[in-house]
């Protein structure tokens, strides 16, 4: 499966900065960019049904609409809607715990599972800025595990090919990702 990129490719922050103005366009790339994520925190961090995910994640994008106002830095959506979410899926889960008695309500594991879909949506991010050849031939070969051989012969191109253009576009995407989140201790490299 291909990532689709749907969205313009603009900053977390200027799209919030627009949904302040009342940029029905920016709400929706918003929602576009974010709800996967969402999505993810209720249902894999949280192990949430796919029902109550889904109420989470409604819940959650009403209250940003919300208390969008209420964000002090426009860069910190990402962290911010994060927070948000796993206090709705917490309390999802209170609600669940006085219906049914369950040992804790935070689950096992959770805090794990977080930084693991904060670190895949950061991937997924910097892969839509790739080229579309990039996004195809990584997704195929990672997301969709398939051989040099199928993907040269999906894309009609040599194996070899195939492995080169797999490295080369590995290095744009790590690229990517250090020209966003830049090394501590800053070598310069």
């Amino acid at each position: 499966m291909l990532f689709a990129v749907t969205v313009e490719r603009i900053s977390d922050a200027v799209l919030v900065r627009r949904c302040r103005g009342g940029d029905p366009e920016a709400w929706a790339q918003l929602v576009e960019r974010f709800s996967r994520y969402v999505y993810a925190i209720a249902v894999q961090g949280y192990r949430l049904s796919s029902h109550d995910a889904e109420d989470a994640f409604q819940e959650v994008f009403t209250r940003v609409y919300d208390r969008l106002d209420s964000l002090r830095s426009d860069a910190a959506f990402r962290p911010w809607i994060a927070q948000l979410t796993r206090r709705v899926c917490l309390d999802r889960l209170r609600v669940e715990t006085r219906e049914e008695p369950v040992g804790q309500v935070e689950l096992p594991g959770a805090s794990d599972v977080l930084p693991e879909l904060d670190e895949a949506f950061t991937v997924h991010e910097a892969l839509a800025r790739l080229p579309k050849q990039c996004q195809e031939v990584l997704d195929r070969f990672f997301a969709c595990d398939e051989s040099y051989r199928t993907i040269g012969a999906a894309l009609q191109l040599p194996a070899g090919t195939v492995a080169s253009r797999i490295s080369r576009c590995l290095d744009k995407l790590r690229a990517e990702l250090e020209g966003r989140n830049p090394p501590s201790g800053g070598s310069g490299e």
